[in-house]
């Protein structure tokens, strides 16, 4: 089972003492960049039919600038139906991806759902239609129209033993994380091609020996990872030496941090 990330500052195995440190991406952060990736969540209302129970429907949405999903929904629907009676909703995203479920990320966002201001309503439409190209066929229909959760608190779970509350200013003020859409790309050709780099940096940044690593995320300060020791499954997370932006950027850093681990294992 994987360790529990932390904030706490990490030291390169090879840097000088006091050497900066790059801190780990906020959950706020991370939230943000959960929700850039997905298309589809649980949209709960309060059912107008059994009043005070929640009524969850499975919803696609699209991000607006500030990180508030936005839906296109009908006034037929019964999730629609209870936000006309009650704004107060919650909407559940979580991250796809192989595995235990209960080991991957996913995040809570509690809010108001409202109708989008008329004076929005052309750039929501753009940025709806973006996404979702089949939806010009029902976006003009007169009881259809586009509706957003305005955030109220959000709660983060990255996996076993790492959650916390997002305040609403955290998250509006937080950014999609840059290697967001090559990370996919960058973990596959980690884990097919770079098994014993990784072992290697394992053994230099953690101090942990392993014979299988998987690399589970990347992101732009660092990587986090699945080792098998002798002692059974355990998990690290290894900063980079410099924040990076592009794949070219996070593959020139790990060469940079493979040779210096080889000079001195």
């Amino acid at each position: 089972m994987p360790i529990a990330e932390t904030n706490a500052p990490r030291r390169h195995a090879y840097t000088e003492p006091g050497a900066p440190q790059l801190p780990e991406p906020t959950y706020a952060e991370r939230v943000r960049t959960l929700l850039s990736l997905g298309t589809i969540a649980t949209l709960s209302t309060i059912s107008r039919k059994r009043p005070g129970f929640p009524f969850g429907s499975l919803m696609p949405y699209a991000v607006d600038a500030l990180g508030r999903p936005t839906f296109l929904i009908s006034n037929m629907a019964m999730h629609t139906q209870n936000l006309q009676a009650d704004s107060r909703a919650s909407l559940f995203v979580g991250q796809v991806g192989d595995g235990d479920p209960l080991g991957t990320a996913r995040a809570t966002l509690v809010g108001d759902v409202l109708p989008v201001p008329d004076e929005e309503l052309g750039t929501v439409r753009d940025l709806y239609l973006s996404r979702y190209e089949n939806s010009r066929s029902w976006v003009d229909f007169k009881d259809f129209a586009f509706y957003r959760l305005q955030p109220l608190d959000i709660y983060y779970v990255g996996g076993f033993g790492v959650m916390g509350w997002v305040t609403a200013e955290d998250f509006t003020a937080a950014d999609v994380d840059p290697l967001a859409l090559t990370a996919p790309r960058i973990l596959a050709h980690m884990n097919a091609d770079h098994v014993p780099a990784m072992i290697l940096l394992a053994k230099v940044h953690s101090g942990l020996d392993a014979t299988e690593a998987t690399m589970t995320a990347v992101d732009r300060l660092g990587f986090n990872l699945r080792l098998r020791t002798s002692d059974g499954m355990k998990g690290t997370r290894i900063n980079f030496l410099r924040e990076v932006k592009t794949s070219d950027e996070t593959r020139i850093v790990l060469i940079e941090m493979v040779r210096a681990a080889e000079a001195i294992s």
